[in-house]
């Protein structure tokens, strides 16, 4: 197991931009592909992006597509999830998740495919 602790969630102007953190910490991390997902209120959790162990193949929800990035640092034991032009929809709480492949290209965009979640944090989008 890996326990994942996230950070940089907040309050954020319409068309402002946040970068949010997952570190992992356990066991090494570099062969851990890694997720985002979100949740607002009344709504059901949602994938956002998800990014393979090796770093490649960065896959996006249509709704955060050319506004989101994901990216990955394994010397660090962290994931990023960058995000610009932030609308009022994207107001969740973000969760990062991870699981172990041996596959360094697949990417998993269900919440179900990971065994490894953060507590979450807050994302407000306010004008």
């Amino acid at each position: 197991q890996v326990q994942l602790v996230e950070s940089g969630g907040g309050l954020v102007q319409i068309g402002g931009s946040l970068r949010h953190s997952c570190a992992a910490s356990g066991r090494s991390f570099s062969n851990y592909a890694m997720g985002w997902f979100r949740q607002a209120p009344g709504k059901e959790r949602e994938f956002v992006a998800a990014i393979s162990w090796s770093g490649k193949n960065p896959y996006y929800a249509d709704s955060v597509k050319g506004r989101f990035t994901i990216s990955k640092e394994n010397a660090k034991n962290t994931v990023f999830l960058q995000m610009n032009s932030l609308k009022p929809e994207d107001t969740a709480v973000y969760y990062c998740a991870a699981k172990i492949l041996r596959d360094p290209i697949v990417v998993i965009s269900t919440w179900e495919g990971y065994d490894n979640w953060g507590q979450g944090t807050q994302v407000t989008v306010s004008s």
